[in-house]
């Protein structure tokens, strides 16, 4: 069975860091374009960052450039995405999704498409 699950959100201060984890099963996340997003209440889905399958080509929306962090570790078939620098406007549900065609830009440029594999998410606030 094809599976990503979050996991690695939680209530942090803020100025501080989270590390959120995306780990497949049923599949080898290597071949895969794979993307972070998030959602707010009552916000449209964003895309903040996604990683190549052939040569890890990171992509970064600007909301989150020079604090966000993407990343894969074929070992552990995982990617991960390290959030430094939090603020209280980062509080969402936070999202990763994979697809074998798709490039980088596309992916985190459509967070509404309907990409090959999505997790159910994690929750990240960011609050004094």
């Amino acid at each position: 069975q094809v599976q990503l699950v979050e996991s690695g959100g939680g209530l942090v201060q803020p100025g501080g860091s989270l590390r959120l984890s995306c780990a497949a099963s049923g599949f080898t996340l290597d071949y895969y374009t794979i993307g972070w997003f998030r959602q707010a209440p009552g916000k449209e889905r964003e895309g903040l960052s996604c990683i190549s399958s052939s040569d890890d080509i990171t992509y970064y929306a600007d909301s989150v450039k020079g604090r966000f962090t993407i990343s894969r570790d074929i070992a552990k078939n995982t990617v991960y995405l390290q959030m430094n620098s939090l603020k209280p406007e980062d509080t969402a549900v936070y999202y990763c999704a994979a697809d074998p065609l798709t490039t980088i830009e596309t992916m985190c440029r459509m967070p509404g498409y309907p990409f090959d594999s999505w997790g159910q998410g994690t929750q990240v606030t960011v609050s004094s």
